[in-house]
């Protein structure tokens, strides 16, 4: 039997039924109009102490077949990003070993710096004081991704964000620096203070419109040494402001986990975390955009939009918990746990409208697996079936 009982936001619960997955077409290759990467997540070891201030323990193996799963539908894939919990339990350790392992399993697949683009950053340096002490850590981490094979994208720093406070001036400094030894062309990452609230007036500036202005500054100052740039705002009309004022040769790459569809169809390229977990969805929806179907695209993006915004719903820099909750669901790993004892940020509740929701959406392939999952996850909770 499929049906359970579900907790309802009122405090209630509901009887539910989950209905047939959809069958989604693998695709034969990447998806041709777009570049689109898919922020990947990393699987905690279920066996070891994962709790919050603990050093990471990952599940290397189903870390890296989850990835094979993403490059089997013609994503590309950013690691040791946002996704994989950055500075949200996932230590320097652990994501050093990440990068290198992501990088060496791409090549088996293709040219790994396609396949794989990893983040760069500050977070090993937390008591970093000067703009020379940020740069250097930034070069440290770059090393390790240039070393690996992978691509770069250069992540927001808290540091930075903290030393350069309403100085833009130091922004270029730090960034001019690390863009004068790019040995190839690099993803910039602006990532809004509803994902880390520590990275609030980056760029220089608390006023939006003044903090779009110095990082396109930054931008076509270096332009020959940036790819694109990923944008993590959540407002859609401030993505098409920026996409507009990129000069020719350097993508957007959406961060919108709320308005990608229509970003996507209007121009942008993609990085998301939602395509972690809904990745059959976004190759099939990508490969109908290729052919010219935007029927189809809206179609087949159209029921995953309600899932992304209850998944990245306030506060948003919880999203992974939803992430991972779906891919243990889906049969991607076996336990529903976490580094830094994340799976406990989000309530039974918020989960069991994902469940709904990731339904509705075609994208529970096995819904029998689901719906004994979900009650082992209810029975915890006190939620009797």
């Amino acid at each position: 039997m499929r049906e359970l009982k579900l907790p309802t936001a009122d405090g209630g619960l509901e009887r539910y039924t989950p209905g047939e997955p959809r069958a989604w077409r693998t695709p034969s290759g990447p998806p041709t109009s777009r570049i689109a990467y898919a922020a990947g997540h990393v699987v905690a070891d279920p066996r070891a102490d994962n709790g919050p201030g603990v050093p990471a323990t990952v599940d290397w193996d189903a870390t890296l077949r989850f990835r094979r799963h993403l490059w089997s539908l013609g994503l590309r894939v950013a690691d040791a990003m946002d996704t994989a919990q950055r500075n949200m339990g996932l230590d320097w350790a652990a994501t050093r070993e990440l990068i290198r392992r992501s990088a060496a399993e791409a090549a088996a697949h293709g040219d790994p710096a396609e396949l794989v683009a990893c983040g760069a950053g500050t977070d090993h340096r937390p008591d970093a004081a000067t703009l020379d002490d940020v740069a250097a850590a930034y070069e440290e981490q770059i090393e390790v991704v240039r070393d690996a094979g992978a691509g770069v994208i250069i992540m927001a720093s808290r540091q930075l964000a903290r030393i350069a406070r309403g100085r833009p001036e130091d922004y270029h400094a730090v960034y001019g620096r690390l863009l004068e030894q790019a040995d190839r062309p690099v993803i910039l990452h602006w990532l809004g203070e509803m994902f880390d609230p520590n990275l609030a007036g980056y760029w220089g500036s608390d006023d939006l419109d003044k903090a779009v202005g110095h990082f396109l500054d930054l931008v076509r100052a270096h332009a020959s040494r940036i790819d694109g740039v990923k944008v993590s705002l959540l407002d859609a009309d401030r993505e098409i402001e920026i996409r507009a004022g990129l000069p020719a040769g350097v993508r957007l790459y959406t961060g919108d986990d709320f308005n990608y569809p229509d970003l996507i169809a209007s121009g942008s390229d993609a990085l998301l975390g939602i395509f972690d977990a809904i990745a059959p969805a976004a190759a099939a929806a990508l490969h109908a955009l290729d052919a010219g179907d935007v029927a189809a695209y809206d179609e087949i993006f159209a029921p995953t939009v309600p899932l992304s915004r209850k998944i990245f719903e306030t506060p948003t820099y919880h999203y992974k918990t939803g992430i991972v909750f779906l891919a243990w669901l889906a049969g991607h790993q076996e336990a529903f746990t976490m580094v830094n004892g994340a799976q406990s940020a989000r309530s039974v509740v918020h989960l069991a409208e994902v469940f709904r929701l990731a339904d509705a959406a075609g994208l529970l392939p096995d819904p029998e697996l689901a719906v004994r999952r979900m009650r082992a996850l209810l029975a915890v909770h006190g939620v009797d079936q």
